[in-house]
């Protein structure tokens, strides 16, 4: 890691995640076979990971300040269906007839869902947070990213739900990526 990732605050760390996730539907979009498979098995990973950090660390502490609530419990319902939609098209695959169908509702729904993170959750943090607590929030979001399950598992939006379930999900995904990455070679 970059001494400018390290330095990054949590409103950093997740923007350019989000354009990541960007990056990656484009490239599922436009790719075939292997490069599609790979891209979108990684999108999936980056999109688990980030949902299960931002559960678990920011969505918390924005619930903290005033207006909050409201703010998360619309980004955890997006969560939710992007996580189901997510799940569908994982269980499916990206060969799979009407898998265009359901990605274009999912990248529909995951850019709408950052923009609203964005415009409304992020500024709350800003306004909120000075900058070394920002700096140490991405720490945090790093920390539960290292931990996460790597697949979507809905139902599992809840900072409770992701600590108590969370940590055998994620044995069970990092088991199923070691034995893919074997069976790819």
């Amino acid at each position: 890691m970059t001494d400018r990732r390290q330095d990054e605050n949590v409103i950093a760390l997740l923007e350019r995640q989000h354009v990541e996730i960007r990056t990656l539907f484009g490239i599922v979009e436009g790719a075939t076979g292997d490069e599609r498979r790979d891209a979108f098995h990684e999108l999936v990973r980056l999109l688990a990971v980030h949902e299960t950090a931002e559960e678990e660390v920011v969505h918390p502490e924005v619930r903290t300040i005033p207006g909050g609530d409201v703010v998360v419990d619309a980004r955890v319902g997006e969560e939710h269906r992007a996580k189901e939609l997510l799940s569908t098209l994982y269980d499916m695959g990206p060969e799979a007839e009407g898998f265009d169908i359901l990605f274009a509702e999912l990248k529909a729904d995951v850019l709408a869902h950052a923009g609203h993170e964005e415009r409304e959750e992020f500024p709350l943090l800003r306004k909120a947070h000075d900058e070394d607590r920002l700096r140490s929030m991405a720490g945090a979001v790093r920390a539960a990213e290292m931990i996460a399950p790597t697949r979507p598992h809905p139902g599992v939006e809840s900072p409770a739900a992701n600590l108590l379930l969370g940590p055998p999900l994620a044995i069970m995904d990092r088991a199923r990526d070691a034995i893919r990455s074997v069976f790819k070679r």
